[in-house]
């Protein structure tokens, strides 16, 4: 359930109740926050427990989305239906103590929305730190911090983001959400998608083997399967940690629904065998919304674009609910201007909303790379003839069609929009790919570097999904030091890529420079994995193009 209040209205008055890798790879310290604190103790079997945590989610000005779930009863587990209607009373604060109340209210849990709870609130100051608490039934949920984001007229000197994707729970720990949350300097945090997998429990693990068992044990195909699902990595105490310091900007990719989905179904989706599309899709997206603290701008997407002052605003893409399928790599169909990865309605938007911009930055948050990654280093002029004639892809034969490289028609027109319109210092953030990637988004790829770069893009590794080395099973860095200078030379765009690492980002933004700080773990596998900075880029203002800087921020 879902409600929304202003703090002048409530405060007095409680309210009434991939696996994408792998087609790549064929083709080339602690917060000590302790878990009891993150979950606690029960009075008894039957008291209401806040076993999953509280997160908040999209920034605004003035307000903040705040999430819970409560456990009201033993058998009421997620995905079981069971349980009985349980309120549950929030209460937002300027101070950890809970002293200074701006607002409060309450919600009523229930089986229909998995006794998942959220609250709107509005009202708030911008740019400022709130904590608040859930309670039911005399139990009390941890107390978690939020922040608000700077007005829409604000002059803002820094922005800081902790970017994090690919979460694979079978392959291993989530040190990466453990150290990002031991930060004490994030605005908020951004989730690329593959928050949670959907194949059943040892198809897709560590090197094929499972770290820890996730549940249901089978592929998850139901309402009940995934909510179960997302239930089971809210439990994580890393996760947990991580969403009671900042509030989480997410958008999905294809593993919230079944491995690389579209429109129409999924590579990993056997119509009449596991029912039909329409339905899995649809319970998928109704479990995330119910376990997410996102707002859905409109019904059943996730793209929604976000602002920070006047130093940045954010564009939220949905790339699997609208977009065609996937065209194989070799073939000249992915030029096909009716091939979309975005829907029409979504690009247009995108578009207008870049143009529109006054921002000094605009970021994208984009689940698949939009940079080409093409295998073949032709010159356009030999190449574009030779492919006309033989039907081949106008840009290259792409490693990937799962990304931009797979719906080039849709690339071509928002990169020539952004040249047309002089629009600059558009930055993709990237998901998905299991690797780290620094590059420039060039308008012709074939002739780059002579020709134009039309953007930037900051491409983040998984957390823990299996990335180049893990496949071939391989020690780390084998496969990037053979790789990462032929990927380089042929796709002259591309200032860096990691293929063997797992980790995060911080991006830290000014109004000079956008500054992507790589981070990497000693060992996914590892509950105790420690943290290492591995490398920096940054985009200088008006540039368009990536630079290696020496320095984290």
């Amino acid at each position: 359930m879902t409600s929304r209040h202003r703090p002048s209205e409530v405060v007095n008055s409680l309210s009434p109740r991939r696996r994408t890798v792998v087609k790549a790879a064929a083709a080339t310290a602690v917060l000590g926050v302790p878990l009891a604190a993150a979950l606690p103790a029960r009075a008894d079997a039957q008291a209401p427990a806040f076993l999953h945590g509280v997160a908040s989610g999209d920034p605004l000005p003035d307000g903040i989305l705040l999430w819970t779930r409560v456990t009201p009863t033993a058998e009421a587990a997620p995905g079981s239906g069971l349980g009985p209607d349980t309120e549950v009373s929030w209460i937002v604060a300027k101070d950890k103590a809970l002293t200074t109340v701006v607002a409060k209210g309450s919600l009523t849990a229930t089986a229909a929305s998995d006794h998942t709870v959220k609250a709107d609130i509005r009202g708030l100051e911008p740019a400022t730190d709130y904590w608040f608490r859930f309670s039911a039934g005399g139990t009390d949920s941890p107390v978690a911090r939020t922040r608000t984001a700077p007005a829409a007229d604000a002059t803002v000197t820094g922005l800081r983001f902790g970017v994090a994707t690919c979460a694979n729970w079978e392959a291993g720990y989530f040190a990466a959400y453990r150290h990002l949350a031991a930060r004490s300097d994030l605005d908020a945090w951004l989730h690329l998608g593959d928050y949670i997998y959907e194949y059943k429990s040892g198809e897709y693990a560590a090197r094929g083997t499972v770290v820890r068992p996730h549940a249901p044990a089978n592929e998850i195909i139901t309402l009940a399967d995934y909510r179960t699902r997302h239930g089971k990595y809210k439990t994580d105490p890393d996760l947990q940690a991580l969403h009671l310091k900042a509030p989480v900007i997410a958008i999905w990719d294809d593993h919230e629904f079944a491995d690389n989905a579209w429109s129409g179904g999924a590579v990993n989706h056997t119509e009449g065998a596991e029912g039909a599309w329409t339905d899995r899709q649809a319970a998928a997206k109704q479990a995330y919304f119910e376990w997410m603290p996102v707002r859905p701008a409109l019904a059943g997407t996730t793209y929604r674009r976000l602002r920070f002052g006047k130093l940045a605003d954010l564009s939220l893409l949905d790339l699997r609910s609208f977009r065609s399928q996937q065209a194989s790599s070799a073939s000249g169909s992915v030029d096909d201007p009716d091939r979309t990865i975005t829907g029409r309605a979504q690009l247009d938007w995108l578009k207008a909303g870049l143009k529109a911009s006054d921002t000094t930055w605009r970021l994208v948050g984009n689940s698949v790379m939009i940079a080409p990654f093409v295998v073949g280093s032709l010159t356009a002029d030999l190449f574009k003839p030779l492919a006309k004639l033989l039907g081949l892809p106008q840009d290259g034969i792409g490693v990937n069609t799962d990304q931009w490289d797979g719906y080039t028609d849709d690339r071509r027109e928002l990169l020539g929009h952004l040249r047309s319109n002089a629009i600059g210092n558009t930055v993709f953030l990237t998901g998905d790919i299991h690797m780290s990637w620094a590059n420039d988004v060039p308008v012709d790829a074939g002739t780059y570097p002579l020709s134009a770069s039309a953007a930037t893009e900051f491409v983040i590794t998984s957390v823990t999904s299996d990335n180049l080395d893990d496949i071939v099973k391989v020690p780390e860095g084998t496969v990037s030091a053979l790789a990462a200078p032929l990927i380089e030379a042929a796709n002259r765009h591309v200032h860096w890529v990691d293929t063997d690492r797992h980790g995060y980002g911080v991006l830290d933004i000014t109004a000079d420079r956008a500054q992507m700080d790589y981070y990497v773990l000693s060992d996914r596998t590892s509950a105790t994995a420690t943290s290492a900075w591995e490398r920096s880029y940054r985009t200088r203002s008006g540039t368009q193009k990536v630079e290696r800087t020496y320095d984290p921020v």
